[in-house]
């Protein structure tokens, strides 16, 4: 059988995270440094004030990329890093 390498016993193998009827998959992979590159994930909310509580805990230690702002598609939607490097779009549901 294959040894895990030293330094990942505490890593994770397979994680799920139930969002409404949705399953977001995740695992700590293999490699040896974390690099969230050429994606953002998006969440869409139902509420102007959600919308802000969202953006706001996400933005916490992190960067605002595009302010939370009315657009011609929605009343909010804001783009932004987090404290992990994760880029995150908020927006309301049109």
């Amino acid at each position: 059988a294959d040894r895990v390498p030293a330094g990942w016993e505490n890593k994770v193998m397979h994680a799920s995270f139930h969002i409404g009827s949705s399953a977001l998959m995740a695992s700590d992979g293999c490699e040896t440094t974390a690099k969230f590159e050429g994606f953002n994930l998006g969440i869409t909310v139902a509420t102007d004030a959600e919308a802000e509580k969202i953006f706001n805990a996400l933005v916490a230690g992190g960067k605002v990329t595009m302010p939370l702002t009315k657009t011609f598609w929605t009343s909010k939607f804001g783009m932004l890093t987090d404290k992990f490097g994760v880029g995150w779009m908020v927006s309301v549901e049109h």
